[in-house]
């Protein structure tokens, strides 16, 4: 049996052609940090983490010592030990995205050991495609802004997608507008989701719930700061608009909290942040006893939308019917060259589905002429 013989980090950049801003800061360059377990026999696994690179690279640093020698194929043992050395400092944050990397990585190298896709491994597949949205519809400082979201959204309605998601946060007046105006350019039948990026107090979110409550929204997405359970609680009570929020929550401790307050419809696990792939199947299951959907937050390269297929693949809906809805996953649309170019084959969207990777492990390889050409640091 082989086991576990390094851990690789590698911090790929990329600087964006025309930076773009959401509520909270601007974009100019993307960077991530992705590691790679190998045996002794030489297969390995990929996996990255979400948030800042550097902080993700220490992390793996910090852990990897705990994992050489050991079996790769015991995935949630090799959780438990990260996290149990990491619990007194790392509850949260760049410390437990980088145990979420490991994890990941050590998922696809267990399917590329037993010859198995991670779908398979996580309990099989409900669905051979997945139903992706389209996340784009981000701020820049030019004059005609409302304009152009209205036909960039058109623009992913006739790419085949029926579901986008737009950002908002700057205004409920503005917000509101932009909200009008997407939806004309999208028209009925197509699914249109808000995320505002925990910009709003409790106060605004109910505003702008009001205003464009008329619009058919599927989700209003991290409306109040992560923190404020209270504040999410009230304000689902209140809206006729489903709440949706998640991807700030570490842990199924951290879920726990958030359905513990009623504070969601729909939750989003980063993956490549809430604890990896073992993690991610508690949390769907804690989701699953609350009557709570999952829909994960994806917004890294294509190791992390490789692992939210396979994961939104497997996850059952409830309550159960005859005509069952489809989960969600999310596809960004955003300039992102370490999505499209570090891993292949490419994940091809076709009305609206991405077909789930049935090729062992996660069903990517990285294309190591880009990743070098993207490499800031490697250890």
């Amino acid at each position: 049996m082989p086991t576990i013989a390094r851990l690789e980090t590698f911090v790929v950049s990329q600087a964006l052609q025309r930076r773009f801003h959401f509520s909270q800061w601007h974009y100019d360059r993307r960077t991530v940090c992705l590691v790679r377990v190998t045996t002794d026999d030489g297969r390995y696994g990929w996996g990255e983490g979400y948030g800042p690179a550097d902080g993700v690279r220490a992390g793996i640093g910090f852990l990897a010592p705990l994992l050489v020698g050991s079996d790769p194929l015991q995935t949630g043992m090799l959780w438990q030990h990260m996290h149990r050395r990491s619990l007194d400092f790392a509850r949260r944050g760049g410390l437990f995205a980088a145990l979420s990397a490991i994890d990941v990585a050590l998922w696809d190298l267990k399917g590329k050991i037993l010859g198995v896709p991670v779908h398979v491994l996580l309990g099989g597949k409900r669905r051979d495609a997945v139903q992706v949205y389209a996340t784009g519809l981000y701020f820049d400082e030019e004059p005609g802004l409302q304009d152009r979201l209205a036909t960039e959204a058109a623009g992913y309605v006739a790419q085949g997608f029926r579901a986008v998601k737009m950002k908002v946060g700057l205004g409920v007046a503005t917000d509101a507008a932009h909200v009008c105006a997407v939806r004309a350019a999208i028209g009925a039948d197509v699914k249109l989701m808000i995320d505002s990026n925990h910009a709003f107090s409790l106060r605004e979110a109910l505003e702008l719930v009001r205003r464009v409550e008329g619009q058919e929204l599927s989700w209003f997405e991290e409306p109040l700061s992560p923190d404020d359970y209270e504040g999410y609680r009230e304000l689902r009570s209140r809206s006729s608009i489903p709440i949706a929020a998640g991807e700030c929550e570490y842990g199924v401790a951290g879920f726990h909290q958030l359905f513990s307050a009623r504070a969601v419809d729909i939750a989003q696990p980063d993956l490549c942040a809430c604890g990896g792939l073992t993690e991610g199947q508690r949390i769907a299951a804690l989701a699953r006893a609350h009557f709570v959907d999952v829909t994960p937050h994806c917004w890294g390269t294509g190791i992390g939308f490789a692992a939210g297929l396979h994961f939104i693949s497997t996850v059952d809906m409830t309550p159960g019917r005859l005509r069952m809805p489809e989960p969600f996953l999310e596809m960004d649309r955003t300039e992102n060259a370490l999505r499209d170019e570090l891993t292949y084959p490419r994940f091809i969207q076709k009305d609206g589905m991405v077909t789930v990777p049935d090729a062992p492990g996660l069903g990517i390889e990285i294309d190591t002429g880009r990743l070098n050409q993207f490499l800031v640091t490697t250890s």
